[in-house]
């Protein structure tokens, strides 16, 4: 297992489908998972520091394990079936762990609320991955389908005021 980071999220251009960039800590490679609408906004909205009055789900449920004093360990993208990756929530309450199976996009979602490392399978990392220069991050450079929200001129703060005007309606868009 490689510990990995959010290099960025950007839009599939065939399909208008969001895409979480991930990239090794200790290296060059990246590791492209399509994930949902909803699941998109929830990280750009972590990742752009915004916080809301009320609780959205992904900001529950790390309230939920912090009521229920169970923390996150870490999380573990494990395999890709079918196109498909899989993915475990690694927790532990009163010493024991309990490994919980998880789409790759909530586990994200929820290890970067509750500061927990992610960290890939090294199979995913060889077969999936894409080795770049630690300079060419932009996930534009990666492949020609996937376009960053950074190749649309949108800065961390723009980002983070294009999300502050969303309507609950909006969501299901995601359109940074």
């Amino acid at each position: 297992m490689n510990q990995v980071k959010v290099a960025s999220l950007g839009l599939d251009k065939a399909t208008n489908t969001p895409v979480v960039i991930l990239q090794e800590m200790d290296g060059e490679r990246v590791l492209p998972i399509w994930i949902g609408p909803g699941e998109a906004s929830a990280i750009a909205m972590e990742l752009a520091g915004m916080k809301f009055s009320r609780p959205l789900t992904h900001d529950l449920f790390t309230s939920l394990l912090h009521g229920l004093g169970t923390e996150l360990q870490r999380v573990l993208i494990t395999k890709v079936v079918d196109n498909t990756y899989h993915a475990e929530l690694i927790l532990k309450r009163d010493g024991d762990m309990v490994s919980i199976d998880a789409r790759p996009s909530d586990s994200i979602a929820i290890a970067l609320r509750a500061k927990a490392p992610i960290y890939a399978h090294d199979d995913l990392l060889e077969q999936a991955a894409i080795e770049i220069q630690p300079s060419e991050i932009e996930p534009s450079e990666i492949a020609d389908e996937v376009e960053a929200s950074e190749s649309k001129g949108m800065d961390p703060e723009q980002l983070k005021e294009y999300l502050k005007n969303l309507n609950p309606e909006d969501f299901g868009r995601f359109q940074p």
